[in-house]
Order: C-alpha cells, then structure tokens, then sequence
C-alpha cells in the first residue's frame, strides 16, 4: 500500500523553522527516524521509505505554502496514491502549542495551503494532521506570528512534540485515521 504524507511549509532560509513549516519540521523528523533523505524533485523534496509493508512517498513542497496543491495533485497522480491514503501535516493557530488534531476532511479553517490543496484535488475529504501553534499574537499581527519563530520555551518542548506527531504518522499508515484519531487527537 502506498501513502503520501505531506508537510506543508515555504523554502528558503528565511522561513526555516517558523511556525508556518512546522509540517517541514515534522517530515524531517520522520524522514530522519527512517535514516531516509530527502532529494528535490518536481514540487518539491521527495523522501521514499517503507513503514513495515506500506511505502511512504514524503513530500515538502516547493511551491511555496498558497499553491501546495499543485505538488499534492502531481505526486498523488503520479504515485497512484488513494485520496484516504494522503496525509497532510499543517500548523493551526486554533490549537494551543503542541497539540495534534488528526481528521478525516474538513474546512480549510483559512489556511491557504490546505484551500489551495482542496482546490487542485476537487475535495476537502483529504485526511490532515493539525500540529497546534497557538495563537499568542496581538489583533491584526497574525501574518508576522506564523512567520515569526517559536519562543524558547517552545523550542525545548519541540522535539517530543514533533516525536508524537510522527507516531501519529505512523499510526495512521499502520491502523488507518480512526485509530490514529483515537490514539492522538489532544494528547
């Protein structure tokens, strides 16, 4: 069985570790745990690795957050991948720091890059893995919050946050959504 797992962020140096790549963040983590590397390919950087008997096509997009769709559609189409079979790791300021929030489909909650993915797809019912943010930015700053970085305390609490979001990965290519929900959603 074949599965693409996308983490959703914007390249170059000046937005390496913002809130805004925490989907990037978590897919190095996992690519890393698999002693799998990344190469760049059309939209993006591509990691194959196998997960037991499921292979994991792991996808960072290059085509900057508002139009990731694009590279979701290729490599879905390419790969022969199930829409159930995508999972798309994106940051939410509705959840605080930390927090994980699997689901089946649903709004895009006004994230660009999960619109955009609905758009190309012709769905919201794509599988997505929420990493909470928070949201501890004044009226109006919301733009400069999700690409500014993360406080220090935050940094420290990162690794084992981000670990949890792999398992949940994991889970949902091993069990499928419903466990992964189960196991993980506000843990």
């Amino acid at each position: 069985m074949k599965y693409l797992i996308v983490g959703l962020g914007n390249i170059g140096d000046e937005y390496r570790d913002t809130r805004h790549n925490i989907g990037f963040n978590v897919l190095d983590a996992l690519a890393k745990a698999s002693n799998t590397v990344f190469s760049t390919e059309r939209y993006g950087d591509v990691a194959h690795m196998r997960l037991k008997n499921k292979m994991l096509t792991l996808l960072k997009p290059s085509t900057y957050m508002n139009l990731s769709g694009n590279a979701v559609r290729y490599w879905k189409e390419r790969e022969g991948i199930e829409l159930d079979h995508i999972l798309v790791v994106v940051d939410d300021l509705a959840l605080p720091f930390g927090s994980i929030r699997l689901r089946l489909g649903g709004s895009d909650a006004g994230h660009n890059g999960l619109k955009n993915i609905a758009e190309m797809l012709k769905t919201t019912a794509y599988p997505r893995l929420r990493f909470g943010i928070g949201n501890d930015f004044p009226r109006g700053c919301q733009i400069d919050y999700v690409l500014g970085h993360f406080t220090p305390e935050q940094v420290e609490a990162m690794p084992e946050r981000i670990d949890v979001a792999v398992e949940a990965i994991k889970t949902f290519c091993l069990a499928g959504i419903n466990r992964a929900m189960n196991m993980f959603n506000n843990k």
